[in-house]
């Protein structure tokens, strides 16, 4: 299998870790690389749109998540999210993934991941198209 490089991903998200998100074991849990990813799409989303993404009448909910676990992190680091677009499709969304530990040597792999939102009314959580502002910022900046 060969892994990404971060040149791969048109967006990279900055996030540091937390004190919080070291395990019992010393490295970050394996459920924060899900949040890691939310947070870096979502945050994405909100700055390449210019709207808050909950004002909208439809919200991307997640419907498929997966992640592969290539090294380990830990408290204190600073990861790059990478976000690449794998589908537009006309009421969801797949982004491929990956986690980059940001060091003195560069960008390295930590995590590679799939996230899949479905886009639904906010109301009566019915299958809508993708909102206007985000097919247009996914289709621009991450295609």
């Amino acid at each position: 299998m060969t892994l990404p490089v971060a040149a791969e991903f048109p967006v990279l998200w900055p996030i540091a870790t937390r004190w919080a998100d070291n395990d019992h074991y010393g490295h970050v849990n394996n459920v924060v690389y899900y949040s890691f990813f939310d947070t870096a799409v979502n945050a994405w989303l909100i700055q390449a749109t210019g709207v808050d993404i909950r004002s909208l009448s439809a919200i991307g909910v997640v419907a498929e998540t997966s992640c592969r676990y290539h090294a380990e992190l830990s408290f204190p680091e600073q990861i790059q999210v990478g976000i690449a677009c794998e589908r537009l499709g006309s009421r969801s969304i797949t982004y491929r993934l990956a986690i980059f530990r940001d060091s003195s040597d560069g960008l390295t792999v930590a995590a590679t991941g799939r996230f899949v939102h479905v886009y639904v009314d906010g109301s009566t959580r019915k299958p809508v198209a993708v909102p206007e502002p985000i097919r247009r910022a996914v289709a621009e900046d991450l295609a």
